[in-house]
C-alpha cells in the first residue's frame, strides 16, 4: 500500500442534494434562478378548481351565443340585471327562459371567478404571476358584465340592425376572449413547476407572439360578426348567401362577412409557427398536437357551418371550438413565449 494514501485530506466536494426553491433566491454554485430547482406547487385542489372556472366560462361562453343566434337578447325585456323587473319569471317565454338562464349563468361565473381570486391569493406567494392573471380575469369580468348590460339598455340586442350594435359586439367579443385567456393562464401558472414569479420570466419572440394572438382575437371579431349578419340577414341557399355578400344594397354586415374566413388563415399561419416551435421541445409535442387538431377541426366546422347556412347549433358548436382552440393556443404560446430567465431549450420543464 502506499503510505501517502492514509494521508488525510480535503474532502472532496459531493454531488449537490436538492432542496426547496427560495422565490427570489438562486441555486448554491449557479448562476440559475431557483425556479430552475424544484418547488412547492399550490394544492391540487385549487388547480383543479381554477380548470374548472375555464371550463364553467366556456359553457357561459357558448350560451351567449345561443342567446344571439335565437335572438333571445331581449327576452328580459330592457331591464338589468332583473329579468322583466324580477327575479321569478311567471309563465315567461322561451326567449326568456334563454336569457334568463344566461344572466343566471353570468352571476354564478362572476361568484366562481371571484372565489378563484381569493383561492389564488392564499395559496400563491406574492409575485406569483397566477395573482395577476387572476386579478385581470376579474377585472374582464365586470367588464364583461357592463358591455353586457349596455347591450340590453341600449336595445342592441334581438332584431337590431344598427352599426352600434356591430362595434357593441365587436369589444364584447374581444373581451370575451380576453378574459378567457386571462382565466387559463392563472390556471397554466397555477400548475408550472417553474417559471412562475413574476421577475424571473422573460417574454421571448414578441415580435410574433404579440401580433400573431391578434390575429386569432380578430378572427373570433370576424367571426361574430359573420355569425351575427347570418342571424339578421337569413338566406335560402348557399347561392343565395354568396350574392348577397356581393350585391351593392346589402347591409354593411354582409360585405364585411368573407374577412371572416381571410383572417382565419392568416391566424392560422401564426398557429402553425406556434406549433412548429413547439414540436422543437419534446415536453410540448403533446400540446402542439392538440392544437394542430383543433385548428384542422375549426376549419372543418366552418366549412359545414357556411354549407348548412350556419343553424343555431352549428353556430355553438363552431365556438365551441373556437374557445377550445383559444385555450390550448394560450397555454402553447405561454410554455414558449413566457420562459423562466436562463431557460435554454429543453433544460426545464415548466
Amino acid at each position: 500500500m502506499n503510505a501517502t494514501s492514509s494521508i488525510p485530506g480535503p474532502a472532496m466536494p459531493g454531488p449537490a442534494m436538492p432542496g426547496p426553491a427560495i422565490p427570489g433566491s438562486t441555486i448554491p454554485g449557479s448562476a440559475l434562478p431557483a425556479t430552475f430547482a424544484p418547488a412547492p406547487m399550490p394544492s391540487r385542489a385549487v388547480r383543479r378548481y381554477a380548470w374548472g372556472v375555464v371550463a364553467y366560462n366556456v359553457a357561459v361562453i357558448i350560451w351567449g351565443a345561443a342567446v344571439r343566434a335565437t335572438g333571445s337578447g331581449a327576452g328580459c325585456g330592457d331591464r338589468w340585471p332583473l329579468c322583466n323587473g324580477s327575479v321569478i319569471q311567471h309563465h315567461p317565454t322561451v326567449a326568456t327562459l334563454i336569457e334568463f338562464a344566461h344572466r343566471s349563468m353570468s352571476g354564478v361565473a362572476l361568484i366562481l371567478i371571484a372565489g378563484l381570486v381569493y383561492w389564488t391569493f392564499r395559496a400563491a406567494p406574492r409575485r406569483h404571476a397566477a395573482r395577476a392573471a387572476a386579478v385581470t380575469a376579474l377585472v374582464l369580468t365586470l367588464n364583461e358584465a357592463l358591455l353586457g348590460a349596455l347591450l340590453v339598455l341600449l336595445g342592441k340586442v334581438a332584431h337590431d340592425q344598427s352599426a352600434s350594435r356591430g362595434v357593441y359586439l365587436a369589444l364584447h367579443l374581444t373581451n370575451t376572449l380576453l378574459m378567457l385567456g386571462a382565466l387559463t393562464l392563472t390556471a397554466h401558472f397555477l400548475s408550472r413547476k417553474m417559471g412562475y414569479m413574476l421577475g424571473s420570466i422573460e417574454f421571448r419572440r414578441r415580435r410574433l407572439a404579440i401580433p400573431g394572438l391578434a390575429a386569432v382575437i380578430l378572427t373570433g371579431v370576424c367571426g361574430s360578426l359573420a355569425a351575427l349578419a347570418d342571424t339578421l340577414y337569413p338566406a335560402d341557399s348557399l347561392r343565395a348567401a354568396i350574392l348577397q355578400d356581393f350585391a351593392p344594397n346589402s347591409p354593411w354586415l354582409l360585405h364585411i362577412r368573407w374577412m371572416h374566413p381571410v383572417v382565419s388563415l392568416i391566424a392560422g399561419a401564426f398557429i402553425l409557427w406556434i406549433v412548429f416551435r413547439g414540436f422543437a421541445n419534446s415536453f410540448d409535442r403533446g400540446l402542439s398536437l392538440t392544437v394542430v387538431g383543433l385548428l384542422v377541426f375549426q376549419y372543418a366546422l366552418g366549412v359545414v357551418d357556411l354549407a348548412l347556412l350556419a343553424p343555431v347549433a352549428m353556430q355553438m358548436l363552431h365556438l365551441l371550438g373556437a374557445d377550445l382552440l383559444w385555450i390550448a393556443l394560450t397555454v402553447l404560446t405561454a410554455r414558449l413565449c413566457l420562459r423562466p430567465i436562463g431557460c435554454v431549450g429543453n433544460s426545464c420543464l415548466i
